[in-house]
């Protein structure tokens, strides 16, 4: 059995990778500075590491994966959509059978399930689901009076099927990604060495003489300045989520 190979930094993949974008931009402008403090960090030596974080990038945020996870949130996204006017047309039905039911939107799961829907929230419609899907076979000869029909009852059903199948797709795609990058440790813990190694010059060079470049080689400002970056451009949790 192979050695878990542990990971050198303290961020995520993703991070990492946007950091090593980020400081190279700033390396190569001071590229001159660099070498003339040391031979060693050469164009040969940026040629490497753009090389390496390439690589990365297609392990960690591979292209083809990235267009796959984008179609199944579009597919999660236009289902939840979709099954808001079903939604309202069986909320009718129910209301319409009151007196022989007795049982609320709420009770019936349609209440949860429009929520759910509204927000893009898959979990939450996946238990409406199973909730509304059961009481409509339960109490489906009163509804089916009022004029629930079997293509009504046949859009929750499939919904639910299929919203669960992606999900499973979502799942495949997170866990197969999570072990090729655990396979490829080595390789992000070197892109860090090197970020490192640039880092601790870049100290050494601008510490006393250019406090903003200096901040540009330090590990713990370029990560708050990535995660301010993310955090703008994630939408509001409770606000419906446009169409990643």
């Amino acid at each position: 059995m192979t050695e878990k190979v542990k990971r050198s930094y303290n961020c995520k993949d993703e991070e990492l990778l946007i950091i090593c974008a980020l400081v190279l931009l700033s390396f190569k402008r001071d590229l001159s500075v660099f070498t003339g403090y040391t031979p060693k960090m050469n164009g040969d030596y940026v040629s490497g590491l753009e090389a390496d974080l390439k690589t990365a990038t297609e392990l960690v945020m591979p292209e083809t994966e990235t267009l796959a996870k984008k179609l199944i949130t579009e597919q999660l996204y236009g289902i939840l959509d979709g099954l808001i006017t079903p939604i309202n047309y069986l909320t009718g039905y129910l209301e319409l059978a009151k007196k022989e039911l007795k049982i609320s939107a709420a009770d019936f799961g349609l209440k949860a399930l429009r929520k759910a829907s509204t927000v893009s929230d898959l979990e939450g419609a996946l238990d409406g689901l199973r909730l509304v899907n059961a009481n409509i076979q339960k109490y489906k000869p009163a509804l089916v009076v009022q004029g629930l029909s079997e293509e009504l009852i046949a859009t929750f059903s499939t919904a639910g099927e299929t919203l669960t199948g992606l999900k499973e797709d979502q799942y495949r795609l997170l866990t197969n990604r999570m072990q090729i990058v655990q396979e490829n440790t080595g390789l992000l813990n070197g892109l860090f060495e090197q970020l490192t190694e640039i880092f601790n010059v870049g100290k050494i060079l601008f510490k006393a003489t250019d406090p903003v470049k200096l901040k540009e080689y330090t590990f713990s400002e370029v990560l708050k300045q990535v995660k301010r970056k993310d955090k703008a451009s994630t939408p509001d949790a409770d606000a419906p989520a446009p169409t990643a």
